[in-house]
């Protein structure tokens, strides 16, 4: 099964965008979430912990990177690039019995779009464009996006990873523009899908101690 690089942009959409950041090494001040904000903010909208730390912006930059770049960048060609054709076919095909295939194509179109808008919206926020590490490609990239989104509960969060490729206040604005222009439920469905989605992956790549979101 190949992945149609043509998706639908109607309820698709992941919240926040996965990678969408790249970018340097710190955010404004107003990107900066506060005491307030930190403590209202303890869990994140489709569930998990929120992560209020510093974002790691270089394995955002790098996922950038693997999908064809800030001005390419589909989320699809990020999974070849770390997994191989092979494995995302597979993973495809899996997800399409689980989901249904119209849920599963507008998951990864919707994937694409969040990181769009989260690029942009970093952006705005001044976040500064890193130079993506030479050695984070591959399998390599693969388990430490799965590594970033496993909360302190074991299991993998889409939010979780969100919260730590742009931060917790970007994640939040990504998902309100998501929310706005394609509904909650969308935003729900790509949250869902993740959670299944790199808990296979860390399951392939032999990390077996990742739990399964409830979400999912």
């Amino acid at each position: 099964m190949k992945i149609s690089h043509k998706f639908t942009t109607a309820p698709v959409v992941l919240a926040a965008a996965l990678g969408l950041a790249l970018g340097g090494a710190t955010l404004t001040a107003d990107a900066a979430p506060t005491q307030t904000q930190t403590a209202s903010h303890a869990m994140n909208w489709f569930g998990g912990p929120a992560y209020d730390g510093a974002p790691a912006l270089e394995a955002t930059a790098a996922l950038v990177k693997a999908g064809g770049g800030a001005q390419h960048f589909t989320f699809d060609k990020a999974l070849v690039s770390m997994l191989g054709e092979k494995t995302v076919n597979a993973e495809v095909a899996k997800l399409n019995k689980q989901y249904g295939e119209k849920n599963v194509k507008n998951f990864i179109g919707g994937m694409t779009f969040a990181i769009n808008d989260g690029l942009k919206r970093a952006t705005e926020a001044g976040v500064k464009l890193p130079a993506a590490p030479a050695d984070l490609t591959g399998t390599k990239l693969a388990k430490t996006l799965v590594t970033a989104g496993t909360a302190p509960d074991g299991a993998f969060w889409a939010g979780y990873l969100f919260d730590k490729a742009i931060s917790h206040k970007l994640h939040n604005q990504v998902m309100a523009d998501i929310d706005v222009k394609f509904g909650h439920g969308a935003d729900e469905n790509t949250h869902k899908i993740l959670n299944q989605a790199m808990h296979d992956v860390a399951q392939a790549l032999g990390d077996k101690n990742v739990k399964l979101a409830s979400l999912h």
